[in-house]
């Protein structure tokens, strides 16, 4: 199905999930840079809070998160959220709406359900929701039964499950042990609960993962009728994410093993009838990324390939990252300094960087490569890009088509690296990035 070219993929890339990516951001854009877009809002606005907590840390995990062990730092995080929300909303103009709200983390049900409530409640109160589509992401090794009537009371109708994979020898491997029957239990409480979009974030590329193994995790999520699958590459980068020491790196699959791992999830999920998003998601043709899909409506923020339409993002809680069309700023990363600063009623944007209207462009063209697998390259681009995709084009994975660079079928494994082509950034940070595939 696909041509295996290591000399194509040999350079690491970004995952794209913002552009610029987070490497160019910078102390350079302030509190008051945030303070000025949140002004300028108008129309959809979708909100995304983090939870930087779980009941266990994963060896694996990159997630800005914590163990969930100390009440007192569990109750003076959501004290200073709960400040955040309030603030963030008395800065919001009328007439914007908040059409789509995500928990994510960590963990959100790392917090008790009384909290999650009053979270809610908060939203609720401080900002003007237009029936939001709510999404959570749940870790099923902490998910009580009560649970369920609180997904429901609040509507919640997206949910994505921290699966990963269904080996137990793997689970080990990873610091994630959660046996079959819990996520039995998880899955069944969901649905009760109301849950329509149910997503398994499944990872290939694992210490000691066999294609054996892979597969046996993806015909259970396909009993489990998952309606849609996340299958990323297990990112070994130990020297940015220290917890991954622990993993056995001498275990790990090499680059041609990952890259046809990834194509037997794609084999795999397509014959059993999902439809291919993007280059590293599927859904089941009734769920609204599919249809997104379908419709060339795919859009990419920060929770991966989605079908928000929404031009702003307003991230809430530490590392959390807010998305405008001139701006794009990450709440400051460290709980401690986080509470401080909302204590003092100081917005806790840390990080930034202005997008020009270039960064615009270019991200247009990145974003449009990696959701429809075709862009229009303008003139000037196009001659500067030319030389860098000669291999690509070379190698049958990607043409010109009259104004447009298109994705070819073989192609789609690449598509990161060839979208990275546009990146006039990446040059200068490539330790930072994870394989290609």
């Amino acid at each position: 199905m696909w041509t295996y070219h290591p000399s194509l993929l040999a350079t690491p890339v970004p995952r794209y999930t913002s552009f610029p990516t987070a490497a160019e951001f910078s102390p350079a854009v302030t509190p008051d840079d945030y303070r000025a877009a949140i002004a300028s809002i108008s129309g959809d606005v979708s909100l995304y809070l983090h939870i930087p907590f779980c009941e266990k840390i994963c060896w694996y995990c990159g997630c800005n998160t914590g163990a969930a062990n100390r009440q007192h730092r569990l109750t003076s995080y959501l004290d200073a959220l709960h400040r955040e929300i309030a603030l963030v909303a008395e800065l919001l103009p009328s007439g914007s709406r908040v059409t789509r709200i995500a928990f994510g983390g960590g963990s959100p049900n790392a917090i008790a359900t009384l909290d999650f409530v009053r979270l809610m409640d908060a939203l609720v109160l401080h900002f003007p929701l237009d029936n939001p589509t709510i999404s959570i992401e749940l870790d099923p090794r902490a998910l009580p039964g009560e649970w369920s009537a609180v997904i429901s009371g609040i509507g919640i109708t997206h949910a994505s499950l921290g699966v990963q994979t269904f080996a137990p020898h793997l689970q080990q491997a990873i610091g994630r042990i959660q046996p079959l029957d819990m996520i039995e239990r998880s899955v069944a409480l969901l649905r009760q609960a109301g849950i329509r979009s149910l997503n398994f974030d499944l990872m290939y590329g694992l210490p000691g993962q066999s294609r054996a193994d892979l597969t046996d995790t993806l015909d259970r999520t396909v009993t489990f009728g998952a309606d849609r699958v996340a299958l990323f590459g297990y990112a070994h980068v130990p020297h940015l994410i220290p917890r991954q020491r622990q993993i056995d790196a001498g275990a790990l699959p090499g680059q041609e093993e990952r890259f046809e791992m990834a194509a037997l999830g794609y084999r795999h999920l397509v014959g059993a009838g999902y439809k291919p998003v993007g280059f590293d998601h599927f859904a089941l043709p009734r769920d609204p990324l599919a249809q997104a899909a379908q419709a060339r409506r795919l859009r990419r923020n920060f929770q991966g390939f989605t079908e928000d339409q929404a031009p702003v993002l307003i991230g809430l809680g530490a590392s959390a990252i807010s998305s405008f069309p001139g701006l794009l700023m990450q709440n400051e990363k460290n709980s401690g300094r986080y509470r401080m600063l909302l204590s003092q009623g100081i917005l806790p944007g840390a990080l930034g960087v202005r997008r020009s209207a270039e960064d615009q462009r270019r991200g247009g063209i990145i974003e449009s490569l990696l959701c429809d697998g075709h862009a229009r390259i303008p003139p000037d681009l196009r001659q500067e890009a030319t030389a860098r995709l000669k291999p690509f084009l070379a190698a049958g994975l990607c043409r010109f088509r009259g104004f447009s660079l298109v994705i070819e079928s073989a192609g789609l494994p690449y598509v990161r690296s060839i979208a990275a082509l546009f990146d006039p950034y990446r040059q200068d940070s490539l330790r930072r990035f994870s394989s290609a595939i």
